[in-house]
This record gives structure tokens, sequence and C-alpha cells, in this order.
């Protein structure tokens, strides 16, 4: 993973070392960015406050509302008190039992809601005591009233400490909401500073992201008439360079037809003095067989020089013998090279055609070759493709040819035809045989013009591959091969799907 990455940023050092304007424009999208996220972060941040400012204030209405019902709930009881002492009646004792029952749980939350405030817990706990000794003082003059000694409990009333007692809870009361009021008072003006200073803040930034925002579209409009400005060179360029290219493809076309007519006057030349050559070695050779009957007739009435004799009867047949041979590969040769100038002049006529059927019938025109080396071809299903009828029937029989012609003895022969499509606009054949293969240092040389490989036990000049790899160029093709000594060999055609004349050159 980290080698991978590696390149990635000695890349983005390299780019942001050199001064350019993509560098100028990605450095203000970052600066944009980068200020567009401390602004998110601040309001955030400010979001934040004010929701824990909410929730200080909720909780402070509610310390403020349950302490003054607290109050309320000993008012209550202190008047039920009261009426019950100065009636006798149990009737008016009725919030007096609503307060009592309702004050704990009162009281407990309070505790809970100021637990660990500085401030407020001391005053709670205060309030606490203070509500419970004011109730000890009402259940003891209620007590007395429910004995019938109501007079005993109005000069308990009388005596004031109940009134003292509710008078120190409400200043603990008082307090406790003087001190919510003055935290709430302090919380808003916090608040209120701090979304100014977020408006503020927010409006700076504005007016920064627009100014950068300008700035990079005015970059952005230079960096596009650059960009325009070399894409208009460049097709400038292009235009003068597809100019010299058909330039020089006509002088490589026309160099390449000089050297066919070359080719082809040379062979044609050469073909006259051959001829006389091979004329004139039949003269010599019938000369040779007159002088040969002369000598047997003078051998009868005397005797001949035993020179005169080897020399009519040996030397000369065997000069005569080597004369013709190496003229009838001279011959051989200048066909070869007038077969390749007539296939690079002969216009090719592009056509669907059937590979599967084209190849069978390579196939079976080698049969009586195949079955009488025990051998078989096997034909698998193949892409079609458009191209020239002649040429591919040709490049198939010559390679098939050689598939049949070096199959090893030492085994049954096996050749198999195969194809697929490449996806990308390209088919490839291969012809693939177990013969006894081509050594490594040949797989170049067996497409050269006269060149051969391995053993010279068949017949042939050695121009069926460098035919064979002609007709494929001029296809707008390759051709590779894949062989090891011993064990076979695998050649490989790659074609266009469709053959376009323009593309294909002569070779």
């Amino acid at each position: 993973m980290i080698s991978a990455l590696r390149p990635t940023l000695l890349a983005f050092g390299r780019f942001l070392r050199t001064s350019s304007l993509s560098r100028s424009v990605v450095s203000l999208l970052a600066g944009a960015i980068a200020l567009l996220l401390i602004v998110n972060i601040g309001v955030f941040v400010m979001l934040q406050r004010t929701s824990d400012f909410n929730d200080s204030v909720e909780k402070g209405q509610r310390i403020r509302l349950v302490a003054n019902e607290v109050m309320t709930l000993s008012v209550d009881a202190e008047t039920g008190q009261r009426g019950f002492l100065l009636t006798g009646q149990v009737e008016y004792l009725e919030p007096y039992n609503t307060a009592t029952a309702q004050l704990p749980d009162h009281l407990d939350e309070l505790a809970g809601l100021t637990a660990g405030d500085p401030d407020l817990s001391p005053r709670v706990e205060r309030l606490q005591a203070l509500s419970q000794q004011r109730l000890d003082i009402i259940d003891r003059t209620i007590a007395l009233g429910r004995m019938g000694r109501f007079n005993d409990g109005v000069r308990l009333i009388r005596d004031g400490s109940g009134k003292v007692l509710m008078d120190q809870m409400r200043a603990e009361t008082a307090a406790i909401n003087e001190i919510q009021a003055t935290r709430l008072q302090f919380g808003t003006r916090q608040t209120e500073w701090a979304s100014g200073a977020t408006v503020l803040v927010n409006a700076l930034a504005a007016v920064l992201i627009v100014t950068l925002a300008g700035i990079s579209g005015w970059l952005i409009r230079r960096y596009v008439i650059e960009m325009q400005e070399a894409r208009d060179a460049l097709d400038a360029m292009n235009a003068g360079l597809e100019q010299r290219i058909r330039d020089r493809t006509f002088e490589l076309t026309r160099a390449n037809e000089e050297i066919q007519r070359f080719a082809y006057i040379v062979s044609h030349d050469l073909r006259a003095p051959l001829v006389n050559v091979m004329g004139y070695t039949s003269e010599l050779e019938q000369a040779g067989k007159v002088i040969d009957a002369a000598i047997a007739a003078a051998e009868k009435v005397r005797k001949v020089d035993p020179g005169v004799i080897t020399a009519v009867r040996e030397d000369v047949p065997e000069a005569i013998g080597f004369i013709r041979a190496s003229t009838e590969k001279m011959d051989r040769l200048i066909n070869a090279i007038l077969k390749l100038s007539r296939e690079g002049r002969r216009v090719l006529v592009p056509e669907m055609l059937d590979m599967t059927a084209m190849a069978q019938g390579v196939a079976d025109s080698v049969r009586h070759q195949t079955e009488a080396s025990d051998a078989e071809i096997l034909i698998e299903r193949l892409p079609g493709v458009e191209s020239d009828r002649l040429s591919m029937e040709q490049i198939l029989g010559n390679l098939v040819d050689n598939a049949v012609k070096y199959l090893d003895p030492a085994r049954p022969g096996r050749i198999v035809v195969s194809g697929a499509e490449t996806g990308d606009g390209w088919v490839v054949y291969r012809i693939a045989d177990n013969g006894r293969g081509i050594s490594e240092r040949d797989h170049e040389r067996i497409f050269e013009l006269f060149r051969r490989s391995g053993k010279q036990d068949r017949a042939g000049e050695g121009l069926g591959l460098a035919f064979v790899r002609n007709s494929v160029r001029r296809l707008g093709g390759d051709i590779t091969v894949e062989s090891e000594l011993g064990k076979g060999s695998t050649f490989m055609l790659k074609f266009p799907t469709r053959l376009v004349l323009a593309d294909a050159g002569d070779y």
C-alpha cells in the first residue's frame, strides 16, 4: 500500500514545488475550502454552546419552578394547619395532606437538579432542613388539635417560630431565584456576543470566499485561455505532422514500389542470361556425348590418352551437373523474387471471410500428407474477419503446410488451428503443432528471405515464412512464433477485424 502510494506523493510534491497557474488555482481553492471548514467548525461550536445555554436555561427555570412550588406547598400546609385549628374540622386538613405528600418529591428533585452546584446545593440543603423543621411544628400543632387541645396548638403557632422558619425559607428561595436570574442574564449576554461574533465571522468569511472565488475564476479563465492557445498550437503542429506523415508515407510507398519494380526488373533481366546458361549447358552436354561417341569409335582402332577419356567421361559431366544444379536453384530463387514482387503489387479486396471453412479447406488439401504420416488436423471454431481472401488462404496454407512438413516422425502428429477475438477490434489465430520445433535463436531468422532453420532435410528455399510475414503485414497484422526445440511450435496471427486499405501498406 505504501509503495503504491509513494509515486503519487512524489508527483504531488513536484506539483507543489513547481510554480504554475494550476498550482495557484489549487492553492486558492484549498484556501477557500480551509476557510469554509474553519467557519463551519466555528458555527458548530456556537450551535453547541447555544444548545448548552438552552439546556442550562431550561434547567434553571426548572429549579426556580420547583423551589417556588416547595414554597407554595409549604404555604398550603400552613393554611391547612390554621384552618383545622380554627374550625376543628378535619376537612380543612386537605391542603396539608396534599402538601406533605408532594413536598418530599419536590425537595428530592430540587436536590438532584442542584447536585454539585457550589452556589445552589448548600441553599437547597438549607431549604430542606427548614422545610422539615416547619413541617415538624405543623405536625405538633395538628397532633394537639386531634387531641382536642386546640388552644395549646394556637399558642404554639403564636410563639412565632413557624413564621421565622417560613421567612428563612422564603429568603433561601429568593436567593435561589436571584442566582438563577443572574446566571441567565450573564449567559444571555455571552450568547448575544457570540452570536454577533458568529455573524461577523460569517460575513468576513463570505467576503473572503467571494474574493477567492473571483480570483479563482480569473485564474481559471486565464488557464482556459492558455489551454486553448496550447490546443490551437498543438492542432497546428498535428496538422503539420499529419502532412509530413502523409509525405513520408508517400515517399516510402514510392520507394517500396521502386524496390518492387527493381526486383521485378532484376529478376526478369537475370532470367535471360540464365536461360542462355541453361541452354548452352544442354548443348555442352550434347557435345560431350558426341565427343564421347567419337572417343569410343577411336578406341576401337587405337589407344586414346586416359586423361582425355577421364576429362570427357567424368570431369565434364560432373561440371555440367554442378552448373545445371546451380542454374536450377537460381531459377527457383528468381521465381521466388518474382512471386513476392507480384504479390506486393496485387490489389487487396476486403470481404467477410468464414475462417473456419477456409481453414477446413486448407486442411482437406493436405489430407493425403497427414494420412500418410499418421497425423491429424483439428480445426476449432474460428471468428470471422473482413480481409483479403487470397492472402488469407495463402497465409494459412503456408503455415499448415509447414506444420505438416516438419512433424516429428517419432510421435503421432497433431495440428490445431484455433482463434479468438480480443475485444479491442483485433482477432488472433493460432496454428499449433507438436512437430520438431524451432530453436529459440532462430525464432526471428525463419521469417527472413531465403533463411531456414534446423536440419535441411525438406525441400524448400526459405521463402514460405518470409512470404507469410509480408502478406500478414500487408493486411495490417502481425505474426509471432512460440516454439521449443523437440516440442512443437505455435504461430500466432493477429489481424484487425476489418481491413482498411489505406492502412494496409506494401512491405
